[in-house]
Order: structure tokens, then sequence, then C-alpha cells
């Protein structure tokens, strides 16, 4: 219906917007609360997840599983696991991800077999492989390559030129051994990482970059890799997080200084399962999410300027620039 203005227009009549159902919606929330309620009371009125054992007490005079002696020292080990395996997967990687995208194709086929090899191996197996390295040699150690071998070429029998040497079976065990197998594993993921991030940014910029006369390396450290950190870091984060898990395979090295060892230890000593895999899970569960947040915070810092919001605030603040500041000023008033 249409009523008659002083201009002799008709003046349509308001629209009747009727919200679009999605019954769809509520029945999906209906199900997941009665799942969620079910899940809740599991936990809270099972006793065979025992609760007592894991937070408060194993038996008398001890603390929870979670927070024994050899747990908290498993959960340092972990935390330095994940530490060292990142510095050598992304330092490694990077050098990986340059080498694959090198005109040498020596230095690009090597790159690509490394990667090949270290992402067709499965973790587990790569742990156990280097846990028993030792096998090889009796003793590894730095000198000249081919010593006895050229020795031999000139007649001089038994020649060592090793200045430094160390027994195989002490080196390539354990702890080390963990840490080699994650590192290496991780760089052929990261070199991909990194090689996509570094492919991402656009090719015009390097070229604009030698054309002032940098050089590669400027070119890279400079140019490329700031604006490729926006593409790398997000995954980067991912496999940080991938990481704190699979830091859990080289108990079976074995590495003792790891968490997941320690609380196998407590199972195997007083016989109880669910509550010490219920711990572990808990713990990974703390870490990993410590992680996540701080992977939140560091991709937005690396994301600033991109994105819908980000290219208008770059915007509006080039114009404050433009007018001295005084934009947010002139916005603020009134005519």
């Amino acid at each position: 219906m249409t009523t008659e203005t002083q201009s002799g227009r008709a003046r349509p009549e308001a629209i009747k917007a009727v919200p679009v159902r999605h019954p769809g919606r509520w029945v999906a929330i209906a199900v997941l609360a009665v799942l969620a309620a079910m899940f809740l009371h599991l936990i809270f009125t099972n006793d065979r997840f025992n609760w007592h054992f894991i937070f408060v007490s194993m038996g008398e005079g001890k603390r929870g599983a979670m927070f024994t002696g050899p747990v908290l020292e498993g959960l340092r080990g972990t935390l330095l696991l994940t530490v060292l395996a990142m510095i050598i997967g992304v330092g490694l990687g990077v050098v990986v991800a340059i080498m694959r995208l090198s005109t040498n194709p020596i230095l690009s086929s090597v790159a690509f077999v490394y990667t090949w090899v270290f992402r067709a191996v499965p973790r587990l197996v790569l742990a156990i492989l280097f846990g028993n390295l030792g096998i090889l040699w009796e003793r590894i150690g730095f000198g000249l390559p081919f010593d006895r071998q050229l020795g031999n070429l000139f007649g001089i029998h038994d020649l060592n030129t090793q200045f430094y040497s160390v027994k195989a079976t002490d080196l390539l065990s354990g702890f080390l051994a963990g840490v080699l197998a994650l590192g290496l594993s991780e760089a052929a993921y990261m070199a991909e990482i990194v090689r996509a991030g570094i492919q991402s940014v656009e090719e015009g910029q390097s070229e604009a970059a030698s054309a002032l006369g940098l050089s590669r390396g400027q070119v890279l450290r400079r140019i490329v890799l700031p604006q490729a950190m926006r593409v790398i870091v997000p995954p980067t984060g991912n496999e940080t997080i991938a990481m704190v898990k699979d830091t859990s395979l080289v108990a079976f090295v074995p590495v003792t200084f790891e968490l997941f060892f320690q609380l196998q230890a407590i199972s195997s000593r007083t016989f109880v399962v669910l509550p010490v895999l219920i711990a572990a899970c808990l713990w990974y569960l703390i870490i990993c999410s410590v992680l996540m947040v701080v992977q939140f915070f560091v991709e937005r810092h690396f994301s600033r300027g991109y994105g819908t919001a980000g290219r208008a605030r770059m915007r509006l603040s080039g114009l404050t620039a433009e007018q001295g500041g005084a934009l947010p000023a002139a916005e603020g008033s009134k005519p």
C-alpha cells in the first residue's frame, strides 16, 4: 500500500524482511549439545579415569603422575628436543630451498634428492635408524678424508690424519640421534615451505632490486624473504606444533630424557595405563595451546598490510602522514 506525498509521488511501503530460517543449524547444535553432555558425563562419572592418580597422588607420599620429578624432567627434554630440531630444520630448510631454486643443476638436484628421501621415510623409522647408525663405524672424527686410502696409495700404511674423534656408539645414540632424526626430517618439509614462500613473491620485485644495484644475497635478505614471511610463518607454526607431538617418537631410540618415555615408565611400574595416557594428552594439549597463541600473534605481525582491512589501514595511515596527522581530527569534526 502506498501513500501520497505533497509532490504527488507515491511512497512505497516498507519492506517486510523475513529472516532466512536455518533448521539444519539448530539440529546440528542439538546433536552437538547431546554429544558434549555425554562426554562430560563420561569424564566426571567414570572412575576409571582415576583423576586422583593423575593430579593428586600416585601413592603414599608421591605426587600425581603429571607432576612427578622424572615427568617434569621429561617435559623439559621434550621442549629442548622441539627447539633444537626446529632450529636445525628451519636453518637447513632455508639452505635446501635456496639450493632447490638455484640455476645450478647440481645444487638443485642434490636439494631435490634430499627432500625426496627425508619426506619419504617416516620419522619413527628415521629415529630408530639414527639410533643404530653407530653400527656402521667404530669412531667418528674430523680430519683429512680418505686418509688411509691416500696413505696406501703413497706407501704410508696406517696413516691417520684425524685430530679429533669420538666413539660412534656414544655419539649417535640417545638424545643426539633423536635431535638429528627430527631436525633433518623437518628440514625437508621446511625447504618446501620456504621455496613456496619465495616463489610467492613477484619476480618483478627481485628484478627491480637488482636494477638498483643490490646483490643476489641482498635481494634475498632485504626484499624477498621479508615478503615471503607472510606465506612461510603459518605452516612453520603448524610444523612446530607437529614437532612437539613427534618428539614422542624418539622414545623408541630410546631417549629417556623425554616426556612420553617417562610417562610410559610410570605405566610400566604401576600397571596403570589409561590415566598415564590421559596425563600425556594433557601435557601435549597444554604445550600446543601455548604455541597456538604464539602462532596467532606472529602471524598477525607478519600479515600487516595484507588483506582488505590491512590495505585499508595502510592507505589510512598514508593519508594521515600526507595530511601531517590531521586526518583523524578532520574526520571527527562536524561542519
